[in-house]
């Protein structure tokens, strides 16, 4: 290394630690005026119209939490804290229905709050005050990414176990009497969906010792080869836990996707109708002239 590459590498470690020796002066500066500047930075979020979905109060008091858990950041540098608080702030008000650039909108704008409050500060010294913004702002970039994408995640967790409970609820299994389960699919079956109808199925059979389960596919408009080969295996898990699987509703279009791709229908009990399916069942169950009882959903 020449003396010329080793005095630049000196003055770049003495520039950095210099921007971290000024970081204790910014968070005592903070930390001094943290009255006023969370006071002014709630003021801000009403006057945006942000977080519309909660109170003044409320609005106050988790700024109080962000603007503490922002120095706290600051000072250590770690954001462990901080992602803890965005996961639990999350949590309380997604539901509420606060979105994702409403919380980002809030961050930046504690950013500024703070950034104004440093120039007003050290505007007689703008070479400090450079350093101290050159000390500030990537740790504020840090914060701002940290609360944003804790955010992001917490709400794409409540997006599936919101999606998860729709498609629970669009696939009812009914026990229709004792060891016979009824499934109505209704909607698109997609992979993803037809993966879950097995599990609630399968759970259904293990619960209620089912030996015949009648699957109606009367108001599925239609469905692909992977779907279709999912149903084929579905009745086949179905058979190994000694369930016997009819299936119902077929249409000519979805009889005629399963024959154009293949399916090997040699597996599959089909009935016309639900009706029918139900007469066939209790067939195979033993069951003559006894009036089926009332159907109550399992809750799996």
């Amino acid at each position: 290394m020449t003396d010329d590459n080793a005095s630049e590498v000196g003055e770049v470690s003495g520039e950095s630690a210099g921007e971290t020796l000024l970081l204790p002066e910014l968070v005592a500066h903070l930390r001094e005026n943290r009255t006023q500047l969370r006071q002014e930075w709630a003021s801000r979020i009403a006057d945006t119209r942000l977080l519309s979905a909660m109170t003044n109060k409320e609005i106050f008091s988790e700024a109080t939490s962000v603007y503490d858990n922002y120095v706290e950041v600051l000072e250590t540098g770690s954001v462990e804290a901080l992602q803890h608080y965005a996961r639990d702030l999350s949590e309380r008000i997604i539901p509420r229905g606060v979105e994702t650039e409403e919380v980002v909108g809030i961050v930046l704008l504690l950013r500024d709050v703070l950034a104004r409050s440093l120039f007003e500060k050290y505007r007689e010294d703008f070479p400090l005050l450079n350093r101290i913004l050159d000390a500030y702002e990537p740790a504020a970039n840090r914060i701002a990414n940290t609360v944003a994408v804790s955010f992001v995640e917490e709400r794409e967790r409540v997006i599936r176990q919101q999606q998860d409970a729709i498609r629970e609820l669009s696939t009812p299994v009914l026990q229709v009497r004792e060891r016979l389960l009824i499934l109505p699919i209704i909607g698109m079956l997609d992979t993803q969906r037809a993966r879950q109808v097995t599990e609630q199925l399968l759970r259904g059979i293990r619960t209620h010792r089912a030996k015949v389960v009648v699957v109606d596919i009367t108001g599925v408009p239609d469905i692909d080869q992977a779907v279709a080969n999912h149903l084929v295996n579905t009745v086949d898990a179905s058979r190994l836990m000694g369930a016997s699987v009819i299936v119902t509703g077929l249409s000519a279009e979805i009889a005629q996707t399963l024959v154009t791709i293949g399916v090997d229908l040699s597996k599959i009990i089909t009935v016309g109708d639900l009706e029918g399916g139900i007469e066939e069942a209790e067939r195979v169950l033993g069951f003559q002239g006894d009036p089926v009882g009332r159907c109550r959903t399992i809750r799996t």
